[in-house]
């Protein structure tokens, strides 16, 4: 019988490899910050890029855009550790399972609510914020 449950499990519920936190390549222009290869980082994590500037903007009390490049740029002189930490909070809120902690997640509405449901271990847990 474990043999079969183990058969039917996805594959990417097989594989051990180790989620790595995209880390952010940031500088400092003027009076604005801008996160070099945001969109990158948005491709890494499999999330709409609107919901992600929505959360950095909300921590940092201040505008942020994309640009034409897929930069991001905050209005306001933050340091590179600022928006690594604000990347890692939100991979650890939106993205990592809370069950297994793999980043196989993706939302999902069930009665209105949106939950994040993970496609490795198959946990559904809802998400403030969304």
């Amino acid at each position: 019988m474990l043999e079969r449950l183990y058969a039917s499990l996805p594959e990417k519920t097989k594989k051990h490899e180790r989620f790595e936190m995209p880390v952010a390549e940031s500088f400092q222009q003027g009076n604005k910050t801008i996160v070099r290869n945001f969109s990158s980082i948005l491709k890494a994590i499999n999330r709409d890029s609107r919901h992600a500037i929505k959360f950095i903007a909300k921590d940092t009390a201040t505008n942020a855009v994309i640009d034409d490049s897929g930069r991001l740029v905050l209005n306001g002189k933050f340091s590179s550790m600022q928006i690594n930490d604000l990347i890692k909070n939100y991979i650890t809120q939106f993205i990592l399972c809370p069950e297994c902690k793999r980043p196989d997640t993706k939302v999902v509405e069930k009665q209105g609510v949106r939950m994040l449901k993970c496609e490795a271990c198959g946990a559904i847990s809802a998400v403030k914020g969304l």
